[in-house]
């Protein structure tokens, strides 16, 4: 017989509430349970008898089967992520769980309710640096080996894709920023626009724009998302206004 709970994945966006979903914002306060990272669950309004269960940033899997688990009890549950749940963000560890965990699992009432990534609202603070194809690749080496990641920034250069880059450093992984920078200074063209958002929508944003050739790690933390452009990569002075960067929407053939 069918259990009643239900499991939503929700995503919070990167910082202010007005970039939460009206559909996020309805699952949230209809929970009652929510499984999220610390940081997370403390930027939401709560409600009384709801019941929140905080974690560290590096227990998704831990996570997504307690979760789960209250999910198989009856409970409404939402698991919250930061921007949004399917980019680098919990959907995949619920996905996992599912797949390695008990068999009534897969028998759940399972949703995921998207949400703006730090991708989007970097790009949408400087114009539009992902106006043509782009790549998205996590600079963290947690889950793959860094010559994996090596091996990717190069091909996508190669391809003369523009690129995000999450996870660019942390507490446990020092600069990752130093080291990819250092791999796409051989494989691109120095002048390309690169942009680094850090806590874009919280009150200590900080927006700075380089060329690729004066970048390295420092200053970078766990809150920046970097672009990078590709050759059809543009940087609009406007005097007294900050630039504009945008790729080309016309490709040129090889």
């Amino acid at each position: 017989m069918p259990v009643s709970g239900k499991l939503t994945v929700v995503g919070v966006g990167p910082g202010p509430e007005d970039w939460i979903t009206p559909a996020t914002a309805a699952t949230l306060a209809e929970a009652d349970e929510l499984f999220g990272y610390g940081p997370y669950l403390s930027r939401l309004p709560g409600r009384l008898g709801q019941i929140r269960h905080a974690s560290d940033n590096r227990e998704e899997m831990l996570r997504a089967r307690q979760a789960l688990a209250a999910a198989q009890a009856g409970r409404l549950v939402a698991v919250v992520s930061g921007g949004d749940p399917g980019v680098f963000a919990m959907a995949a560890a619920v996905c996992e769980a599912i797949e390695t965990g008990p068999e009534a699992w897969r028998a759940l009432d399972v949703a995921f309710e998207p949400g703006v990534t730090a991708m989007l609202a970097a790009a949408s603070r400087v114009g539009a640096p992902l106006g043509a194809d782009f790549a998205v690749i996590s600079l963290s080496d947690n889950l793959k080996p860094w010559p994996l990641i090596e091996r990717r920034l190069k091909l996508t250069s190669e391809a003369d894709l523009v690129l995000a880059l999450y996870n660019p450093a942390s507490r446990a992984r020092g600069q990752g920023a130093d080291a990819a920078f250092a791999v796409l200074k051989s494989c691109r063209p120095l002048s390309v626009p690169v942009v680094l958002a850090s806590a874009v929508g919280r009150p200590d944003e900080r927006i700075v724009f380089k060329q690729l050739g004066d970048c390295d790690g420092a200053g970078i933390d766990m809150r920046t998302l970097i672009i990078v452009g590709a050759s059809a990569t543009r940087l609009i002075e406007r005097p007294g206004r900050s630039p504009l960067v945008y790729t080309e929407r016309f490709a040129r053939s090889p």
